[in-house]
């Protein structure tokens, strides 16, 4: 499970992994100052409490007299505040001395105050008479003429203190929690600005990925316009590569077309058995060299590709098709709504469209219908004909030899020998254009599937699916 989890974070966009950063640092650091600044308040405040408390007991020192007669310590004894008169308000005062007498003032009415004997001035927590809790200074002194050492105490109740720390805490913490929101946002708006030229970086990314655009744009960041022009750089060079690789493969096509020719020719010169040998071997060549070229050209172009309009770009096909169908007596039917798009380049799509229409027209008795529609992952193109079709094991083994689709049935044969021996390919030297491998390689070089059925019309069906999205 933990494993899952830190799986999980690590595919984070940088973007959440920032902000989470930014959310534990804000977790971590406010509640740490928010203990100092509370401790520090209720130091400052219990400090400044200590110096009143310490300053009533000296002025309680100054004012303590005793009768020179009587030697009785003065009863009229006051602090100048009243609330060490009213009873039980939280503010005392007492003085004892070793014999147990006492004067107290009115606010302690008959309670007492907890004595510990202490040389020099002392501060100390205890609990009052109703139980609250007491602040006490307390000193012990010696009145010149008097007997008796006396023990001065002079009390104040804490929760005063205590409620303007709470309040003080309670006000923290929201300002605290208040601070944190606010940085928090602050925090996710610098990183939404921050990574604003990631994201279009990425946007143009995928633009260029689905045929949108060209190239990069360059009007970035400082450390990220070199990236983009790098990368623009490396896409120029990826179309040059391919451009010359399908020259090339063109020119090679040429190149090897006249010398073909010219041992098709000699071959007819030879006596039989020989020419029919030789012309085997030269259908093999030709064979083998179209379907590496047709490799060579298709290869690398998906990567690259843009969208296209699916009826614009075959319909040169298809309307060629069907003047032959027409020739041919078969009717042919084609369904292409002008909405549908598909991310191919247009040489490839026009091959793949052509070679399947053209082995279907070949085959069919008397109706081919083309249609396309549109999926909610892609582009669906079905190829129906009324011909022979396939049987399971045929449609196996096409798949798997990539056996070509377009060719000819001979004189002698009304349908494809479905034998283990000879399987179902007819005479080498019939046909012509790209075998079914090339165009299973196309399909899958696009990241589409390929599929041979049972047509409805009672032949074959050639179904293809092309991902991406269909409809503009």
């Amino acid at each position: 499970m933990t494993g899952a989890r830190l799986g999980a974070v690590a595919h984070w966009t940088l973007g959440r992994r920032l902000l989470a950063a930014a959310l534990v640092l804000v977790l971590l650091v406010l509640p740490l100052a928010g203990v100092g600044l509370a401790y520090n308040f209720r130091e400052a405040v219990t400090t400044s409490f200590d110096q009143r408390l310490t300053s009533l007991l000296r002025v309680m020192l100054a004012r303590l007299e005793q009768d020179p007669i009587s030697r009785r310590l003065d009863t009229t004894l006051s602090l100048g505040d009243p609330r060490f008169s009213r009873v039980f308000s939280g503010w005392y005062w007492q003085v004892t001395d070793t014999r147990d007498t006492t004067l107290v003032s009115r606010s302690l009415w008959d309670q007492r105050l907890p004595v510990i004997q202490s040389e020099g001035e002392t501060l100390r927590n205890a609990m009052g008479p109703r139980g609250e809790p007491l602040r006490i200074a307390e000193r012990d002194i010696r009145l010149p003429g008097h007997p008796h050492r006396l023990h001065v105490s002079v009390a104040a109740s804490r929760e005063g203190l205590e409620a303007e720390v709470a309040r003080f805490e309670w006000l923290l913490g929201l300002s605290l929690l208040t601070l944190g929101v606010l940085l928090l946002a602050g925090l996710a708006l610098q990183i939404h600005w921050g990574l604003a030229p990631l994201r279009r970086l990425h946007a143009n990314l995928r633009a260029i990925e689905s045929g949108e655009q060209k190239r990069l744009d360059t009007h970035l960041p400082g450390e990220l316009r070199e990236l983009a022009r790098a990368m623009n750089e490396v896409i120029e060079r990826d179309e040059r590569m391919i451009t010359r690789g399908r020259d090339a493969a063109g020119n090679l096509a040429h190149a090897l077309k006249t010398p073909v020719s010219v041992l098709k020719t000699l071959a007819e010169r030879l006596a039989k058995e020989p020419r029919h040998q030789i012309r085997a071997e030269v259908a093999r060549i030709d064979t083998a060299v179209r379907h590496h070229l047709a490799r060579a050209s298709a290869a690398g172009s998906a990567s690259l590709s843009g969208r296209v309009s699916l009826k614009i770009t075959i319909m040169p096909v298809v309307e060629g098709l069907a003047r032959l169908a027409e020739r041919r007596a078969i009717l042919f039917e084609y369904h292409l709504d002008e909405t549908l798009y598909v991310r191919m380049d247009p040489q490839d799509l026009q091959e793949l469209v052509g070679n399947l229409l053209d082995n279907a027209l070949r085959w069919a008795e008397t109706r081919v219908v083309l249609k396309a529609n549109a999926t909610n992952d892609g582009l669906r193109l079905s190829i129906d004909d009324d011909g022979p079709g396939m049987n399971a094991w045929q449609r196996e083994r096409a798949l798997k030899r990539g056996a070509r689709l377009d060719e000819r049935r001979s004189d002698a044969d009304s349908g494809f020998d479905s034998s283990p021996d000879t399987g179902f390919y007819p005479s080498p030297d019939t046909g012509s254009g790209l075998g079914l491998a090339i165009v299973e390689d196309l399909v899958t070089l696009y990241g589409g599937q390929l599929q041979l059925e049972d047509s409805a019309l009672g032949g074959l069906c050639a179904r293809i699916w092309l991902p991406g999205t269909a409809s503009a």
